[in-house]
């Protein structure tokens, strides 16, 4: 009788599923688990009631690195027009949470079906420079996923590397701008694919760098002010600053 040991039936297993899916598969696994270390829970259900929206930074593996995607604002829009952001908007009476604003407006803005979602956590609020209290969440999508955009909110849907957010090369730094606290961050990314480029600013360059260096574990080649060990503790100190002022 021929007995195969459990070792080697975890070894085939294993070698299967990296023949099937690559680096993809262990890639995302660990940075979900990573991220989801950061899921805020509970933890600021004591804000006083604010006009909420919420942004879904959506990721995914392409060529073994993590992406995400931003779209850029139609210029017809009133406000933020020409704007690169991450899909989002404000909530809507019927949206039960953070994360059920974010999938729809995703869906409504670049066609992403909520089911296609698989949302990893929700991180720090922030209040954006028109009094919204913002709540990014973070998911991931297939890299498949190909965008249909609503032509009167999203002029353009476009990928960028992770990476790219923690290296110094493309970033610039502006002080002293009024209204913001800290550190004014801006990247100027041109996509090989379409050859355009993108001034990527505010509270998405932000969070765009907060997301990289919490999903990569690395720290940004830039000086960003806070520590990327605890951040919690310095997003909840800005957002009672922005609060007080308020």
């Amino acid at each position: 009788m021929f007995v195969v040991s459990q070792k080697l039936i975890r070894y085939f297993v294993t070698s299967r599923n990296v023949l099937m899916y690559g680096a993809a598969m262990p890639l995302k696994e660990d940075t979900v688990a990573t991220l989801k270390q950061f899921d805020i829970g509970d933890k600021f259900s004591y804000l006083p009631v604010l006009p909420k929206a919420s942004v879904l930074v959506p990721l995914f593996v392409r060529g073994g690195q993590l992406h995400t995607l931003m779209t850029l604002r139609s210029k017809e829009l009133r406000t933020g027009a020409g704007e690169v952001c991450f899909p989002g908007g404000k909530r809507d009476p019927s949206d039960r949470d953070d994360v059920d604003t974010a999938l729809r407006e995703a869906q409504e803005e670049i066609g992403l079906p909520p089911d296609h979602v698989e949302v990893v956590c929700t991180l720090f609020p922030v209040i954006s420079k028109k009094g919204l209290l913002v709540s990014p969440v973070v998911g991931f999508i297939e890299e498949t996923f190909n965008p249909t955009p609503n032509p009167s909110e999203v002029s353009d849907v476009f990928a960028v590397p992770l990476e790219f957010f923690i290296r110094e090369k493309d970033h610039y730094a502006t002080h002293g701008v009024a209204g913001v606290i800290g550190t004014l961050h801006s990247f100027y990314y041109r996509d090989p694919a379409s050859g355009n480029q993108y001034h990527i600013w505010g509270l998405t360059a932000m969070l765009a760098t907060l997301v990289a260096a919490l999903a990569l574990k690395k720290k940004p080649e830039f000086d960003v002010g806070f520590d990327f060990v605890d951040p919690l503790s310095f997003f909840k100190k800005i957002l009672h600053k922005r609060l007080s002022k308020l």
